[in-house]
């Protein structure tokens, strides 16, 4: 459903080149990986050390991607969606299990505002936007029947998955940039570099805070910068990609509730414990209208401290703190 680069959404980590401990040093890497840049940076003893964590953190993207893209026609997703309709429960891998869960249950927990079976309509929408057009109603409708959570099931037993309409495609794109910052910054704490961080195209990974430092500072919005570590933080928005219509701006992010690009200029920051979930809040939370999201974090107030549009600026740092707690913040800017 997204993603940008944190700088392109106003939502930037301003990595700290000048803090260093005793020891260590900042390091810093940069590939083309799930369709972004994913960045990298470590504080390590030497450059030896940090290549080595970087260059293994890097190849676990490598293996994530070819399992879990719906770009790669061989990949393990794209087979599991080929059986759509078939009745067959296929055994998956822990790792597509792993971001399978998350994606359903963050679908049931939404009331459908995030939707890993989104594939149909966002391929038909990347055919249009190639073409500066919105797909005919027709096709968006053809393409909505095949989409719906509620018609993967997931056999935690046996660890399968069935997909129970023909025609139906799984997208995790609003989720497994977020898996795979975590999994990257977890090689790079295997490989004795606890002071890191994993910017998969605005999904991020933070490691611990680097030394002498309360955190990793983080902008949200054009001005209000917090410290943040140990957790998770992703952006969603429709403001800087869209396309334009007959004079109405529709957003890359789908309402799967109606099979539209959202209209509104809205963006959303979440911070959470873990990058994937990150990930999918933010999804969903721009999905939301403003009144469903505030009513949607009321019923949990023992999980999320949202901060609406227009929240002064120490309201934005006590929800974004909240990770620090085993909470959830979401900032509407």
């Amino acid at each position: 459903m997204k993603r940008f680069s944190g700088a392109a959404l106003g939502f930037a980590l301003l990595f700290p080149a000048s803090v260093t401990a005793q020891v260590t040093a900042r390091y810093a890497f940069s590939r083309a990986q799930l369709g972004t840049r994913v960045n990298i940076v470590v504080y390590a003893a030497d450059s030896a050390h940090a290549e080595a964590g970087a260059a293994d953190a890097f190849a676990r993207i490598d293996s994530l991607n070819a399992r879990l893209s719906h770009y790669v026609s061989d990949s393990e997703l794209a087979h599991l969606s080929s059986t759509a309709g078939t009745g067959q429960a296929v055994p998956v891998s822990s790792d597509l299990w792993t971001v399978l869960s998350a994606a359903q249950c963050m679908a049931q927990d939404t009331g459908g505002r995030f939707d890993p079976t989104l594939g149909p309509l966002t391929r038909l929408w990347r055919w249009a936007a190639r073409r500066s057009t919105v797909p005919p109603a027709e096709e968006r409708q053809a393409a909505l029947s095949r989409v719906g959570y509620r018609h993967l099931t997931l056999d935690s037993t046996r660890r399968t998955a069935t997909l129970a309409k023909p025609g139906m495609q799984l997208d995790l794109g609003g989720i497994a940039k977020g898996f795979a910052a975590d999994e990257a910054l977890k090689v790079l704490q295997s490989h004795g570099l606890p002071s890191a961080v994993v910017d998969a195209g605005g999904d991020m990974a933070l490691g611990d805070a680097p030394a002498h430092t309360a955190g990793w500072p983080v902008q949200v919005g054009p001005a209000d910068t917090v410290e943040l570590a140990a957790c998770g933080t992703a952006t969603s928005g429709a403001e800087f990609r869209h396309i334009v219509h007959e004079g109405v701006r529709y957003s890359h992010i789908l309402n799967p509730r109606t099979g539209i690009g959202l209209t509104h200029h809205r963006t959303v920051t979440v911070v959470a414990p873990t990058a994937m979930e990150a990930d999918a809040l933010a999804s969903a939370s721009s999905v939301m209208s403003d009144a469903v999201l505030a009513d949607y974090a009321a019923k949990r107030p023992d999980r999320i401290c949202l901060a609406a549009h227009g929240a002064n600026a120490s309201e934005v740092a006590r929800c974004l703190a909240s990770c620090a707690a085993g909470r959830v913040g979401i900032v509407v800017w």
